[in-house]
């Protein structure tokens, strides 16, 4: 059973940065990709950024192109999220996902990843 650990999240700035981490254990980080989502108070959780297996593919949500990057080393068994210029509409949980490969359209859907972590809060005061 793979288990995920967010960590990193705090409140900060508008305009500043926060780096996300997420900690996997229980099964061999290199065969997920993975993914970060987040959800806001009454909002539906979102999709954010996902890297593939060996890190050479990524994709992001049009809203944090550009600001955030999605990173993973293997060999720490970690997932990144480093974001900057952050946001007020930033604001929300962040969840780390893991999720076997994905091919073609969709693989930004959370029914697509199997595995979850707590989340972390991220608040950006403006």
């Amino acid at each position: 059973q793979v288990q995920l650990v967010e960590s990193g999240g705090g409140l900060v700035q508008a305009g500043g940065s926060l780096r996300l981490s997420c900690a996997v254990s229980g099964s061999t980080f290199s065969n997920y990709r993975m993914g970060w989502f987040r959800q806001a108070p009454g909002k539906e959780r979102e999709f954010v950024a996902a890297i593939s297996r060996g890190g050479g593919s990524t994709l992001y949500a049009d809203s944090v192109k550009g600001r955030f990057t999605i990173s993973r080393d293997n060999a720490k068994n970690t997932v990144y999220l480093q974001e900057n210029s952050l946001k007020s509409e930033d604001t929300a949980v962040y969840y780390c996902a893991a999720g076997p490969d994905c091919v073609g359209t969709g693989c930004y859907l959370a029914r697509t990843f199997g595995s979850w972590g707590q989340g972390t809060q991220v608040t950006v005061s403006s």
